[in-house]
């Protein structure tokens, strides 16, 4: 059986990521993860934090810490709000481990002898005040295309324009205000993508099955304008990886570190060693290496369209400039954003809702479900309260939690808590069979295909399926004048329960341990036979009524959530 590893984007260090973070990566990654182990697939799912660069240093500052202490704390906060929403990583990294380091390190002593690396002098900004070269973002001023007083050196957060420092109007210092910058010589690595161009190109073009979204972006970096060109490599900062050629010091890169998107893709390998170290795992190179096993690995990266091109072209390029048997990608799943109430997620202007706040005021598995059945896989997507509310209530609560509510309040009523034996099934229950095997086999195609929209819209529909038999059939009024029939009936729908339970698991894995336990059963393993799955629960097994699995959300609740995250307004 094909052993799968899967990868979501790292998130960033500095901060706590909102909803469009979570559904944009990790969120349909475990979706998927979860999955393939219920079908009895091997899988490794890694995950970690991505704590090195110019932004790390900033929040660090401005939280008044150490940059390492900071990475530290803000990686277990990160640790415990994925914990919070189930994400079952096998193991949560850090790209500033040890093991992320030597291996960071190993690639660039590899890219060099493989003549991919080129020692380039540039000029860049010095402020004098700070004794240091500045990067980007240590650099702000006027836009010169709107005028935003606060843009950056790579970007103005107010029109998005990309920007160079040297456009800046006014620049100055994020560090001390000093506007005393001047610019200096410097020498960097680079990377020289360009020469890997055609290769990379003929790479894409054979993934055939990979979302348009995905190959797209590729192809406009590698076709637009000048096309792929070479990348720089290192940063003249403290915070990072240092530069080394192997185990060897690199002349001329004395107090260089490595820049960050280098060193972070490079994180997802090492991760695995880190899995291994921690004692979780055994022999990550089976995983990552083709001359150790790795043949037979399916490697699926989930991210966020903003990070493809790092993914399909920056990373692969380390990858196969190496000239070392790595494990490359074999299918990449973009997803575009998801848009917060006519406008964008802001930290800064407390705009959206953020992980942790979402976990305060509801369960993980509301927040599965709407962003997993919302999820923007073919288009931007946008999150309202409205929606939102909609949404769960019908789908969890009216759906999902009535049908459970109903069934076995009523069996508890006629029959006692446990399985009534009388009756056989008719017609009704045969049809019910035959239109759940179908659904059934359309959900495994979708959730293989990581359609997740399509999976998530025919999970609904098999909720549906139950509860739709049960107004068709009625049993509470069958039980009046035909009890054996309606005992049928009743077994056949509890049976349901368990097989809910089991597909619903990857969605909702809280509400699925739930419905389980009220049937008391351990997992009875994926449905690949529907209709032995619904002979599961035999006459007189014994079944307790559950607490409400899904409380509807008010109209109150929704109003009261609409206004605390509504931010500041212009």
């Amino acid at each position: 059986m094909t052993r799968h590893l899967i990868t979501s984007a790292i998130p960033y260090i500095n901060g706590i990521k909102h909803l469009g973070n979570l559904v944009g990566s990790q969120l349909p990654a475990d979706l998927y993860a979860r999955y393939l182990r219920a079908r009895g697939h091997e899988v490794l799912f890694l995950c970690a934090t991505d704590e090195h660069g110019t932004p790390a240093e900033l929040a660090a500052a401005k939280a008044g810490q150490p940059v390492a202490e900071y990475c530290a704390e803000m990686h277990d906060v990160q640790a415990k709000i994925a914990s919070g929403f189930g994400l079952s990583f096998d193991h949560f990294g850090r790209s500033s481990s040890a093991q992320n380091q030597r291996l960071t390190q190993h690639f660039a002593g590899a890219l060099a002898d493989q003549g991919l690396i080129e020692e380039v002098v540039e000029e860049q900004v010095y402020s004098n005040a700070d004794g240091r070269f500045l990067p980007d973002r240590y650099i702000e001023g006027t836009c010169p295309n709107c005028g935003f007083d606060s843009a950056r050196g790579d970007q103005c957060d107010n029109c998005t324009k990309q920007l160079d420092p040297v456009e800046l109007i006014n620049p100055r210092s994020t560090i001390s205000g000093s506007t005393d910058l001047e610019m200096r010589k410097t020498k960097h690595l680079f990377l020289r993508q360009s020469l890997m161009k055609d290769r990379l190109d003929a790479w894409i073009n054979e993934k055939t099955d990979w979302p348009v979204l995905t190959t797209s972006i590729a192809r406009k970096w590698l076709h637009d304008g000048d096309g792929l060109r070479d990348r720089g490599i290192t940063r003249d900062l403290d915070w990072g990886v240092p530069v080394k050629r192997g185990t060897e010091d690199w002349p001329g890169m004395e107090g260089k570190v490595f820049y960050v998107w280098f060193d972070a893709p490079i994180e997802y390998i090492a991760c695995a060693q880190e899995w291994v170290d921690a004692g979780k795992g055994t022999d990550w190179e089976r995983w990552w290496r083709t001359d150790k096993g790795a043949d037979d690995v399916r490697y699926t990266q989930f991210m966020g369209k903003d990070n493809v091109p790092f993914h399909t072209l920056s990373f692969p390029a380390t990858i196969m400039g190496s000239a070392e048997p790595w494990k490359l990608v074999d299918y990449i799943k973009s997803f575009n954003f998801l848009t917060y109430d006519g406008g964008q997620f802001s930290t800064s202007r407390g705009r959206g809702v953020f992980m942790d706040q979402a976990l305060e005021i509801l369960p993980a598995d509301y927040w599965r479900w709407w962003l997993l059945s919302h999820a923007p896989e073919t288009s931007d997507a946008e999150f309202t309260w409205e929606n939102f509310q909609s949404s769960t209530n019908k789908d969890l609560a009216d759906v999902l939690g009535n049908f459970i509510s109903r069934i076995t309040k009523f069996c508890r009523s006629k029959f006692g808590e446990m399985v009534p034996e009388a009756g056989q099934y008719g017609p009704a229950e045969e049809a019910l069979i035959a239109d759940l095997t179908a659904r059934v086999a359309r959900y495994q195609d979708h959730m293989d295909t990581m359609e997740v929209r399509k999976s998530a819209q025919e999970l609904r529909a098999i909720w549906a399926a139950g509860n739709e038999y049960l107004q068709a059939e009625a049993p509470w009024s069958t039980f009046k004048t035909d009890p054996d029939k309606a005992a049928a009936q009743v077994r056949l729908a509890l049976n349901l329960i368990p097989l809910y339970a089991v597909l619903s698991a990857p969605f909702i894995p809280t509400a699925s341990a739930s419905m389980l336990a009220a049937m008391r059963v351990q997992d009875p393993g994926w449905p690949d036979d529907v209709r032995a799955a619904l002979a599961g629960l035999a006459p007189g097994h014994a079944f307790d009524v559950p607490e409400v699995l899904f409380a509807k959300i008010s109209d109150e609740e929704r109003d009261a959530w609409s206004e605390r995250f509504a931010g500041i307004r212009d």
